[in-house]
């Protein structure tokens, strides 16, 4: 066996151990490690690219869209009750039609999205979303991206794997991954999301599989799609209990949480149990679904236009209790967005405690007609997130306060506006804002200063080495390397750890990097309002450099494609503020570029431009593994000349640039004859312009 076949075959083994077995071998800085020498092993070796590889959680490049998949077997959804009566009354149902007793299956209904994964010969082909039940969209590229998501099958020994298993099941965000993302949302400024449900099922409609791997999604499986000789120690499975435990053999994640019933008593008995017990879970839970264990049973009984007659799923109701609502503090996110928090006296809900719930805005409060010292009923929206649902205005005190918006900052003290039905700090020296922006300023997809996290960013603020942007690009190595923090451990121990010498080198030298970012990487991260991605990229479309932008007028601003009349004079103030004056002085004082690398793309679209320029028009796809330049970087560069960047191959593309690594888009490149660049020819043209 070679090390690239024994470092993919130990990985995908760490894998089912984290999510099937429960029981890890090894450090997640182990895995990470391994997985770093199998990369390089790999790019060294293009010839040896395997899609299942464990490095190929993330393909690199976003998708375009998705295409449709049609579900050899339909799946279907399930009738819901919330009543104990309507279960017993179903089970009664199917007793009187199969004509003989029966056994069920109860287990956990996920709060998640159904997903339909297929496997061939053990190895991951494809994922599809419920859709319509009929045709869902082809997600695969996404799945991928799920560590829990076994992308090869692992049969006992001496059997062997099925040519064709479809598993149904559910995508669904663990809650600590939920409440990291609603943290991470409530410091920038934006609204958090309800529940975990819709942040899973906007997350796996993205085109990036580095969003989706981003947002540590989890899966399991629940049911039976089109499968072919699936077996059991070496026999036949025929009940739905025997299937789930076969694909535990094979390494596919299942609830564990299962219980096999033989009356309508003992699955009301079991729904009960885990009704009390459900709070306990690292994921929603909004109830269990019963099913027939017997396949041969389930064929008798048949199916609805809509719903199997074999299952229903019991809802628990969302549990509220009342609470007293003693205070409402307003935070700070980057854009300047004031968020009222609701601090309560302290109530257990689904088996945690819960004191402060988001308020969302103003007009929200008014809405509701909130008022300090009022009694309020609470619920956890999707089980996770605390929400005032109503005021019980018979309990209302004499004295009960109503809620003004406040007329200054918190952080700062100065004036905040109201735009719709938010507040905002338009003070961009807010130093609550600030943090906020810094955090921001130097993420991943804006500045990507390479080491700085948010922990360090606190530390460098809080020990006075960072008063602005450009305090970055001059940090002194020697002095961060002396910063401490300090963590307590699971016995209650104070540790402090300094930043240390090799950490403190690569933040600066990641701050060197980044100056050359370009126009609009930087005006993207300075957290001007209504300046998105895309409007950052246009205005360094339309514009030479940030100074020639400035000059624009409200009225030129809106001649750009999606900026209007509420947002172009918005974007004219922040950028004419005395704060951005300072700001953009100060960053161009420490070789911050300011100039567009983009501009020349209005240049090429110009009457006088020569109509064969090269890239002018092209559709282009990278593929495999860009080693000078980062594929965001590549990206802009070919917009600027002029080029459509894509991430699939097809009759229209025009030029793939592939990298070491680049496997089907390559493959399909020489199939349709499509032209091939190495990197070294893509870097030839791009300086000849």
């Amino acid at each position: 066996m070679s090390r690239i076949d024994e470092l993919r075959e130990l990985l995908h083994r760490a894998n089912r151990a984290y999510y099937v077995d429960a029981a890890p071998f090894m450090s997640d800085a182990e895995f990470d490690r391994l997985l770093a020498e199998l990369a390089a092993l790999e790019a060294a070796h293009p010839e040896r690219f395997d899609p299942n590889s464990p490095t190929q959680r993330v393909g690199g490049e976003p998708s375009t869209g998705f295409v449709q998949v049609t579900h050899r077997v339909p799946m279907m959804s399930v009738d819901n009750t919330y009543s104990t009566d309507d279960l017993r009354a179903w089970w009664d149902r199917c007793e009187k039609a199969l004509g003989h007793s029966f056994a069920a299956v109860a287990d956990p209904k996920v709060d998640g999205v159904a997903i339909s994964i297929r496997y061939e010969h053990g190895r991951l082909v494809q994922a599809a979303t419920r859709g319509d039940g009929t045709t869902g969209d082809d997600v695969t590229r996404n799945i991928r991206a799920i560590d829990a998501v076994p992308l090869v099958l692992a049969a006992p020994e001496g059997a062997a794997l099925p040519p064709v298993l479809e598993v149904r099941g559910e995508i669904f965000m663990p809650n600590a991954s939920f409440e990291r993302i609603n943290d991470e949302r409530r410091r920038a400024g934006e609204p958090e999301f309800m529940n975990a449900r819709n942040s899973t099922a906007g997350t796996l409609k993205s085109l990036d599989p580095a969003v989706v791997r981003s947002r540590g999604l989890s899966f399991v499986a629940h049911g039976v799609g089109h499968v072919e000789d699936v077996t059991l120690d070496g026999r036949p499975v025929a009940t739905y209990l025997d299937f789930l435990r076969a694909l535990r053999t094979l390494g596919i994640p299942v609830p564990g949480t299962e219980v096999r019933c033989t009356s309508a008593d003992e699955c009301v008995a079991a729904i009960e149990r885990f009704g009390a017990a459900r709070a306990d879970l690292a994921y929603a839970v909004d109830g269990m679904v019963v099913k027939v264990d017997a396949f041969a049973d389930r064929a008798a009984l048949g199916v609805t236009a809509k719903s199997p007659r074999w299952a229903v799923a019991f809802k628990y109701p969302a549990e509220r209790k009342p609470t007293v609502l003693r205070s409402i503090a307003w935070q700070v996110g980057k854009g300047g967005t004031l968020t009222p928090r609701a601090t309560m006296d302290p109530v257990v809900i689904a088996g945690t405690k819960v004191q402060h719930a988001t308020l969302h805005n103003i007009d929200e409060i008014h809405r509701k007609d909130l008022r300090i010292g009022d009694t309020v009923v609470v619920e956890k929206a999707g089980e996770i997130i605390p929400q005032v649902v109503e005021v019980d205005r018979a309990k209302r005190l004499a004295d009960a306060l109503p809620v003004e918006p406040p007329a200054a900052c918190p952080s700062c003290g100065e004036p905040v506006t109201k735009e719709g039905p938010k507040l905002f700090c338009t003070n961009a020296a807010c130093p609550e804002q600030f943090r906020e922006r810094l955090k921001w300023f130097v993420g991943r997809n804006q500045m990507d200063i390479d080491g700085l996290g948010e922990k360090i960013v606190d530390q460098l603020l809080d020990a006075g080495l960072v008063r602005g942007f450009a305090d970055v690009f001059r940090l002194d190595p020697a002095r961060v390397a002396e910063l401490t923090s300090e963590s307590v451990t699971k016995s209650g121990k104070r540790v402090v750890r300094k930043i240390g010498g090799k950490t403190a080198e690569s933040i600066v030298a990641g701050a060197e990097q980044a100056k050359g970012r370009g126009m609009a990487r930087l005006l993207e991260s300075l957290g001007i309002r209504h300046m998105g991605t895309a409007s950052a990229k246009a205005f360094a479309r339309a514009y030479p450099d940030i100074d020639a932008l400035r000059t624009a007028s409200p009225e030129d601003l809106m001649q750009i494609h999606d900026i209007g009349e509420v947002t172009a004079p918005s974007i004219h103030a922040d950028l004419h503020s005395p704060a951005m004056d300072r700001t953009l002085r100060e960053l161009r004082d420490t070789g911050v570029s300011m100039a567009s690398t983009s501009f020349q793309a209005r240049v090429a679209s110009a009457p006088d431009t020569p109509s064969d320029a090269f890239f002018a028009g092209k559709t282009v796809v990278l593929t495999g593994e860009l080693e000078s330049l980062d594929r965001r970087t590549a990206t802009e560069r070919l917009e600027a000349l002029g080029a459509k960047v894509t991430g699939s191959v097809s009759k229209n593309t025009h030029l793939v640039i592939a990298g070491p690594g680049a496997g089907s888009k390559l493959a399909k490149a020489t199939e349709l004859g499509i032209e091939v660049w190495d990197e070294a020819r893509l870097l030839r043209a791009l300086a000849e312009g």
